[in-house]
């Protein structure tokens, strides 16, 4: 996980670690409460593109019998872990990205 902390300030991301917390189980929330906040933004990203993998997840499940189940159960085990490592690094105040999926940026 790459650290990129430099991007928001400690101020922010005091303020703001609570919203980047949530964005894990609701990435849209920072965007409704804390637009201008680089942390809360980045945590977004980062739980948008969570979500975007468990939705692939479940239509690989949906649309292959027995192996697709079995590769969108893995998914979602190795994605529920993305999204731990993300509470935890938001938790402690860090835009640590993601690994495998953390260097993608949709939300800026």
């Amino acid at each position: 996980m790459e650290d990129i902390n430099n991007m928001a300030s400690a101020e922010d991301i005091e303020k703001n670690k609570v919203w980047g917390i949530l964005a894990y189980f609701i990435f849209f929330l920072p965007l409704i409460t804390a637009r201008d906040s680089k942390f809360a933004m980045f945590h977004a990203n980062q739980g948008l593109l969570l979500f975007i993998g468990w939705l692939i997840s479940v239509i690989i499940g949906s649309f292959f019998p027995l192996l697709g189940w079995i590769i969108s159960f893995l998914m979602f085990i190795l994605l529920t872990i993305f999204a731990l490592m993300g509470i935890i690094a938001a938790a402690g105040g860090k835009m640590k990205a993601l690994p495998l999926i953390g260097g993608i940026t949709i939300l800026k």
